[in-house]
């Protein structure tokens, strides 16, 4: 958080990268059954959307950025949803005028409007002291979606239930890593709704792992993504003939890969970036 002149505060809200997602039964509320392990890449710099607020006579929402066209600035957004929960929790309206930037694309797996909402909820806990602690604000998170909490632990975190309850976990080494967004837009709804269509690959949970060891590099919604939406494959191809492992970001549409050295890594972006100019592409 950072509070600059004239009343206005900054909170960046960064993407998430899962490492390990587990996809188990279908649940009596039509969710699912997960267990997925997450870190949060606050240090990302071309991944990172900025919230800013100021007092105001009545709530406002503003968004702007790279990514942000073709995003409502209603009450169906997250930012406003956090909140109006605030809001609800105070007992009280909260009249701010609120600047989204958005550099994180959208549906692309990579959280970003979970963690623009739980940039809200920090933010209008300190704008207008509200004093309300971790327990109150997660639980507030998980009412907004399953990703929203993950975002307020930071780190890396343990998601059980379906992704909200969460448990901070040691830092977990990444190799170097290649994320690529191929400019489509896919549904999360859609894609759990084939998981009945494909099938369930993986039906054992997550091992014991020795202390800071990283999980197994899986995603149990990658071929119910692909199902939904074939194009995925050319990008999952494209870093596989680079060297890449790749691995899609929660139900995509964005992927990442893991390559043995920094040079491996650098080089397949290079060589993307010459193939598929269009393609967005991060280092991490």
């Amino acid at each position: 958080m950072r509070y600059r002149g004239g009343m206005v505060y900054t909170i960046q809200a960064p993407a998430k990268l899962n490492i390990f997602l587990a996809v188990f039964r279908r649940r009596a509320d039509d969710f699912h059954e997960l267990e997925l392990v997450t870190t949060v890449l606050k240090d990302v710099a071309d991944l990172l959307d900025t919230l800013e607020g100021e007092p105001a006579t009545e709530l406002h929402l503003t968004i702007t950025g790279p990514t942000g066209e073709g995003l409502v600035a209603d009450e169906s957004n997250l930012v406003i949803k956090a909140w109006r929960l605030l809001e609800e929790t105070a007992g009280r309206p909260l009249p701010a005028s609120l600047r989204l930037e958005k550099h994180i694309p959208h549906g692309a797996g990579l959280g970003g409007g979970s963690s623009d909402a739980a940039a809200a909820l920090r933010l209008g806990n300190q704008m207008f002291g509200l004093d309300l602690g971790d327990g109150i604000l997660l639980r507030l998170a998980a009412r907004l979606g399953s990703d929203v909490p993950l975002f307020l632990l930071g780190g890396t975190v343990l998601g059980l239930g379906r992704g909200e309850r969460v448990f901070p976990l040691r830092p977990v080494p990444l190799e170097p890593i290649l994320l690529v967004h191929p400019d489509l837009y896919v549904g999360t709804p859609g894609v759990y709704r084939a998981l009945q269509d494909v099938g369930y690959p993986f039906p054992e949970a997550l091992g014991s792992q020795p202390a800071g060891a990283a999980p197994p590099w899986r995603n149990d919604l990658t071929g119910a993504a692909l199902w939904v939406c074939p194009p995925l494959a050319e990008v999952r191809d494209a870093l596989r003939d680079t060297d890449g492992e790749p691995l899609l970001c929660g139900s995509g549409s964005c992927w990442a890969a893991r390559y043995a050295t920094t040079s491996h890594r650098d080089a397949a972006a290079a060589a993307l970036r010459s193939s598929h100019p269009a393609w967005g592409l991060w280092i991490i």
